[in-house]
């Protein structure tokens, strides 16, 4: 069992040591959620067997975990451009961040598992090479062909990388702030999330029929995501301010759990208390945790295959049950994510000097 310090003397997180949190530990843990999210509606398409949403009936592990994602991301990138606030060193970060790994993961999708997910093989055609190089460049999630896991539900070859380009689009939000000075005060950033926060919580479908369904369920994907990195921003820069405290923690904490049975009372406490919470346990001292922080950091290529992972054993043992196939993807991706990380993200990332 971990050992906890739990303490109510604050110590302001901008003056730790870069590996004294556990942000990677919480990484690792939101991509196992997402995982243990997945599995059982994978086989079936039944979400309501999925763990919290067979519970609370408003939001499943996956969605708490994307959230997270991005909470911390807002965090660490508006950390990111304070540190050095120069564009093009910006996007070189950004960039070798997030293509490398994705792009690597889109041609084992589309070269590997699509192949092994099909019957008979026809994956490829001259005509597609423009598509899948264009879904590189735009961070589309991996095209294939409309007999890829055939007779299961959700087929495509890696529909969790969806996020990546909605991830990267708040980078570029970041950077033109940061150019036009928009990140200078405080201020702007508190007010832009304010007024995303407040959209986030209007029925698009209501105040604009006019789009489409489709077009309406992407934007409304867009603002929540933005809503959460918006917010890990303003835990950024108000970090002075912010007084982490076990107690308040905890009464926070059982706030987010109630309002988990109300969709609309959820999407006001999520981002400001669940915040809050989020990062207090980033910050608390827990020297089992330590290791974390020095070691590789797995979670982004986890991400990357879980879906296909999971599909793929789903697809050769139909008969396992939810947790076989979700401890397996664990074992599997793990690997996968570290062989990533080593072989092509951290060396990308050297490359950024």
């Amino acid at each position: 069992m971990p050992k906890f310090i739990l303490t109510d003397r604050y110590v302001s997180p901008h003056i730790a040591m870069i590996h004294d949190n556990n942000f990677n530990f919480i990484r690792l843990v939101l991509t196992i959620l997402v995982l243990l999210s997945h599995a059982p509606e994978l086989i079936d398409g039944d979400r309501h067997r999925e763990l919290l949403t067979n519970i609370f009936h408003t939001l499943s592990f996956g969605e708490l975990a994307v959230n997270g994602f991005f909470l911390l991301s807002g965090y660490l990138i508006l950390q990111s451009w304070q540190r050095k606030p120069q564009f093009t060193s910006f996007l070189k970060k950004r960039i070798l961040r997030i293509y490398p790994g994705f792009i690597v993961a889109s041609l084992v999708s589309i070269f590997i598992v699509t192949p092994l997910a099909i019957q008979p093989l026809d994956f490829w055609r001259p005509t597609d090479l423009f598509v899948h190089l264009k879904g590189l460049v735009l961070l589309n999630t991996p095209s294939a062909p409309a007999n890829v896991f055939q007779g299961y539900p959700y087929p495509k070859v890696n529909s969790s990388m969806w996020t990546i380009v909605h991830e990267f689009r708040c980078y570029m939000l970041v950077a033109i702030l940061g150019v036009i000075g928009g990140l200078n005060r405080s201020t702007t950033w508190l007010v832009m999330s304010a007024g995303v926060f407040v959209v986030h919580n209007l029925p698009l479908a209501t105040c604009f029929p006019q789009l489409s369904e489709e077009f309406a369920h992407h934007l409304s994907d867009l603002i929540r995501l933005l809503t959460f990195f918006c917010a890990g921003g303003c835990f950024y820069l108000l970090r002075d301010r912010i007084h982490y405290n076990q107690k308040y923690a905890l009464l926070a904490l059982v706030v987010v759990i109630v309002s988990l049975f109300s969709p609309s009372l959820l999407q006001l406490t999520l981002p400001t208390l669940g915040g809050y919470v989020f990062f207090w346990f980033a910050f608390l001292k827990i020297p089992s945790l330590k290791p974390f922080g020095s070691t590789s950091d797995v979670s982004y290529g986890i991400y990357l295959y879980g879906w296909p992972t999971e599909k793929l054993l789903i697809w050769y043992l139909p008969s396992a049950s939810p947790w076989v196939i979700f401890i397996c993807a664990v074992c599997i991706t793990y690997v996968c994510g570290f062989i990533s990380w080593h072989l092509v993200e951290k060396p990308c990332l050297q490359l950024r000097n």
